[in-house]
């Protein structure tokens, strides 16, 4: 089953402090990711990767085609609709954590699935569970993540991202400023999520964690306007 279903997909950009100049970025992209893939985006700095994970995400507006998730058309999609699909199909892991001062890290973590009305005892056990995992020391669990180091919060980042059991989930750049030891945590998260069936689209520069995690590559650049990749 397709969880992803991108066609014709199209985006440009308007530059206002420039004369309003337009760049076409992506034009006539088609894609299918089906549930139990994960496909890297892959091609030169420029080409795209980001643009397409913000797009699927509903952070960019398309300028044609459609993009689907999960049978909705994030294109024309309501805003009602796009969080809707956030909170329930589709988790999205950046390479910036961006959270509300003050708030504890175990509830940082604990919020999607607080959010779907999970129990808060079992939503803080799951967060618990995904922090040991990642090694983040239950000293720093009450602790606000803003003071953490960039991979302390980058683990943090994963273990709120694979919080709830999302049927699609995005992936920017998830090794990043990880050690040995948290890297592998990570990579063997994303195979579990693909065995139990998630969608995986994600930017992995990390070309080792790219070969053991995901199925097919999609080489931005190379792409043919008009052509299914």
């Amino acid at each position: 089953m397709a969880m992803i279903e991108i066609e014709n997909l199209s985006k440009t950009f308007q530059l206002h402090t420039q004369g309003s100049a337009r760049i076409d970025v992506m034009r006539d992209l088609s894609l299918r990711v089906e549930a139990g893939e994960c496909v890297a985006l892959t091609g030169r700095s420029g080409a795209g990767k980001s643009t397409l994970m913000r797009m699927i995400y509903g952070n960019y507006l398309a300028a044609g085609g459609s993009l689907r998730i999960a049978g909705t058309d994030v294109v024309t999609a309501s805003p009602h609709d796009i969080l809707r699909l956030r909170r329930e199909t589709m988790g999205y892991v950046s390479q910036f954590l961006r959270v509300i001062p003050r708030v504890p890290t175990i509830d940082v973590v604990a919020e999607p699935l607080l959010a779907l009305g999970t129990p808060t005892a079992a939503a803080r056990d799951r967060a618990a569970y995904l922090l040991t995992r990642l090694n983040l020391p239950e000293r720093l669990w009450r602790l606000s993540p803003t003071t953490f180091s960039g991979g302390e919060q980058q683990r943090v980042n994963i273990a709120r991202g694979f919080a709830h059991e999302y049927p699609v989930l995005l992936l920017d750049e998830p090794t990043a400023s990880l050690d040995p030891v948290n890297r592998a945590v990570v990579l063997d998260l994303i195979s579990a999520a693909r065995h139990r069936g998630a969608a995986i689209v994600g930017i992995f520069h990390d070309a080792e964690a790219r070969a053991q995690v995901c199925t097919r590559e999609v080489d931005l650049t190379a792409f043919v306007p008009g052509r299914a990749v």
